[in-house]
């Protein structure tokens, strides 16, 4: 089982050797970056097929939790472990094949947001957290133009506001409980957490950590970075990372912040940002700025399934999660075929009908058109907004049906100017690597097509990654042993 810390090992070590292998033997260099992430990659299926399902944990270095390092393996952290690395290596950038820095920083991303994913404990959920901004932060300027490095700046300072917030969340914890181990906050979490200075840490740490999750107010570096970053790196962070940094909000929120109050801010801050990213990307007149703000609407969407009570809003907050991490990542990369403004692309749709027809296909399921994924997570979230008793609920329900009004006006609009008559001779942004460019999306294509044939094995799965996700005294006693029980 110790074989987890090389999820986290293997592509820090690439990290620092890949420039080194690169100067000394360039298609080494060039080759040990995806190799490894294979090699990661395998490696989270050997420890998942072992598991067998069952929760387990692991001390790095020996020490006895809480005082030491703890990973928690669990269904819903082996996965993203496993979708970092396997969409890194899907979505590995052009540059990375010329630019030993690009790649290094790719890997150092793979090795944080793995880490993410499986830390047991606040401090080390801080410090991936810290690798993953400084990782993103490189490959945003890596294209060096001056909007490259204008939307990094941005996205520096909102980040470090960010960092501000969460350490400081995370230090209020510190001095209630005088533990950062989260099985043994989770112990402490009713008598220590359950009162306003607690929801004042969750607000810090969800709005600190939000700035990844485009989480409304903490999002206004989106529209740029993604416009200017290669849309590769657009894909990982509005396809993974983002997804990532709501899991990490979501496991906090169970673990130690089961409060209505916190309920009810996810819906609130939810709704602004379904709200206001599809009216934005309704008014967007270029493509990567219409993914753009779409990506803040549909994480709004999914900070409101997680807002439902119970393990009805884990499900239906798990199934938008992963249909967003396979549909948005497939998009951004159609951007490397049609880049800039909708006048432009008028009529590409006939140079590329392949690529027109995949948007058509993911356009679908992001609106909820039966029988694609995409319906039954929003059919999900309504069902379950509507079914509390609570006109805040109601309202969110109404709120996502009004802004899939604005969703369907925007992404059909762009699918008809695809193939407007008379525009057959207009050229369509072709990039240098055309010939490749598709192999992306039409694997994520694939995926949502079975998953659309396999509905049912699939909501079966969700359905016990949520009650996983739920269990607090599994997650106890899995790390601190039997005995431990919730008060």
């Amino acid at each position: 089982m110790n074989l987890i810390a090389l999820v986290v090992a293997l592509p820090l070590l690439g990290a620092f050797l890949l420039p080194v292998g690169a100067r000394s033997v360039g298609w080494v260099g060039r080759l040990l970056g995806p190799a490894l992430l294979l090699l990661t990659s395998l490696v989270v299926i050997v420890l998942w097929r072992d598991s067998g399902g069952v929760p387990s944990h692991i001390e790095l270095g020996g020490f006895q939790p809480p005082l030491g390092i703890t990973f928690y393996l669990d269904q819903l952290a082996l996965v993203f472990a496993l979708a970092t690395s396997l969409l890194a290596l899907l979505l590995w950038p052009h540059a990375a094949w010329r630019d030993a820095r690009v790649a290094a920083l790719m890997l150092l991303m793979v090795s944080a947001a793995s880490g993410m994913a499986l830390s047991g404990d606040l401090f080390n959920l801080y410090v991936f957290y810290e690798l993953v901004s400084v990782a993103s932060f490189g490959l945003v300027a890596a294209p060096k133009t001056g909007a490259a490095l204008a939307a990094t700046l941005r996205y520096v300072i909102i980040s470090g506001m960010g960092t501000v917030m969460a350490l400081t969340g995370i230090a209020l914890i510190y001095t209630q409980t005088g533990t950062l181990n989260l099985a043994h906050l989770t112990l402490l979490s009713a008598t220590t957490l359950d009162n306003t200075l607690g929801l004042t840490a969750f607000v810090l740490i969800l709005l600190g950590i939000g700035v990844k999750a485009e989480l409304f107010p903490v999002n206004i570096w989106v529209p740029e970075v993604y416009a200017t970053a290669s849309q590769r790196v657009s894909a990982l962070l509005a396809g993974l990372i983002s997804k990532l940094a709501i899991i990490v909000i979501i496991r906090l929120l169970v673990l130690l912040f089961p409060q209505p109050e916190a309920l009810t801010l996810l819906l609130v801050i939810g709704a602004l940002g379904v709200l206001l990213g599809e009216l934005a990307a309704w008014h967007a007149k270029d493509f990567e700025r219409m993914l753009a703000f779409s990506s803040i609407g549909q994480l709004g969407l999914v900070l409101m399934a997680f807002s439902i009570p119970g393990q009805a809003g884990l499900f239906a907050g798990l199934a938008v999660a992963m249909h967003h991490l396979i549909v948005k990542p497939a998009l951004f990369v159609l951007a490397e075929r049609w880049s800039g403004g909708f006048a432009g692309l008028a009529g590409a749709g006939w140079k590329s009908p392949w690529a027109a027809g995949l948007f058509i296909l993911f356009a679908l399921s992001l609106i909820g058109v039966p029988p694609l994924p995409g319906f039954w997570a929003k059919l999900m979230t309504l069902l379950g907004l509507l079914g509390q008793d609570n006109w805040i609920y109601w309202t969110g329900a109404g709120i996502i049906l009004l802004a899939t009004v604005f969703e369907a006006n925007y992404l059909f609009r762009f699918g008809l100017g695809l193939f407007k008559a008379g525009s057959e001779s207009r050229s369509a942004k072709v990039p240098v690597h055309d010939a490749g460019s598709l192999g992306p999306s039409l694997i994520l294509g694939a995926v949502l097509l079975i998953a659309t044939v396999m509905i049912t094995p699939v909501g079966n799965w969700l359905a016990g990654v949520a009650d996983q996700l739920a269990d607090r005294e599994l997650y106890v006693t899995t790390v601190l042993g039997a005995g431990r029980e919730l008060p």
